[in-house]
């Protein structure tokens, strides 16, 4: 097996084992503290991540930093998009909570024009406008009804805030890659989430049964291992092959609606994939071309 296709491999098995862990999540939103469920998954996913590091041998010592400052900035906002993201499976469809993960792309070219004074070009700000677009056909049919659901417009509130956060984190995590081990990243990220998901107990954590203490447990390890494969593939193959493959969490998490709530996606959903789709990518090439151009020229 050559080495692109080890990669690809890797990022696939990744997408599913997050999909995964979102479909068990989704399992406990309606009975399960959104902090209870944060803890565990993060708590859990500590155990795969450390023996991965100790495999490297960059544990301990990968985990010293120059910029805790830095650090914390970024665990404190993925933190925020991880209770928002895991708030909204309680209300949207697993496919639906997806689909609006995909806009933190989005949202960080913004971002960056405004916090970075990064230059935009044509091309996304044409990715930000279809990302809105696709945004708006998602909702508008909710908007429409006669049958408004309040519930779901919650979950794509907390959607939006989760892309919003995710968009900070990734910013703060370009940062820190300069100087920073990505398994020093990984850690006080997860150890952060485990942490600020502890300090909820006295908020009213449940005794879960045997089965969802298996589902709390599941999605740590999933969501560890999902990490571990994602950090492995880009040792492989290039971050720009790889990004078309996070798509398939979209085909996963339908196909997981379909078969364990009976959701069967409507049209508007397709719709709005495409256009969200269609946007996320255009960002996501156009950096590929503008970083081959820098790095053209300083060769």
């Amino acid at each position: 097996m050559n080495a692109d296709l080890k990669g690809i491999s890797l990022r696939i098995g990744a997408t599913l084992f997050f999909a995964i862990m979102v479909l068990f999540i989704k399992m406990l939103a309606d009975d399960i503290p959104v902090g209870q469920i944060v803890f565990y998954r993060s708590a859990i996913a500590l155990i795969p991540l450390v023996a991965f590091l100790m495999i490297g041998g960059v544990f301990p010592s990968g985990l010293s930093t120059k910029r805790p400052l830095g650090h914390l900035i970024r665990c404190l906002c993925g933190c925020t998009a991880m209770f928002a993201s895991f708030a909204s499976l309680k209300y949207l469809p697993m496919a639906d909570a997806t689909i609006i993960g995909f806009l933190a792309p989005i949202f960080t070219v913004i971002m960056a024009r405004l916090f970075l004074s990064e230059v935009v070009s044509g091309a996304r700000w044409f990715g930000v406008v279809f990302g809105f677009i696709g945004m708006l056909v998602l909702i508008m049919p909710q908007l429409a009804d006669l049958t408004f659901s309040s519930d779901y417009m919650l979950g794509v509130g907390l959607g939006l805030l989760m892309a919003f956060f995710t968009a900070i984190a990734k910013i703060q995590i370009r940062r820190l890659a300069q100087t920073e081990h990505a398994g020093a990243i990984a850690f006080y990220f997860a150890l952060t989430c485990a942490v600020a998901g502890l300090l909820t107990l006295p908020l009213g954590w449940v005794n879960p049964s045997s089965d969802q203490l298996m589902l709390l447990v599941g999605s740590g390890l999933t969501g560890g291992v999902a990490h571990i494969m994602m950090t492995l593939s880009f040792q492989y193959s290039e971050a720009s092959k790889l990004a078309t493959f996070e798509y398939l969490m979209l085909g996963f998490a339908a196909v997981l609606d379909l078969v364990f709530f009976q959701i069967i996606p409507q049209w508007h959903f397709y719709l709005s994939s495409m256009f969200i789709i269609l946007a996320t990518l255009t960002v996501a090439f156009e950096g590929k071309r503008i970083f081959s151009k820098r790095k053209a020229a300083s060769a």
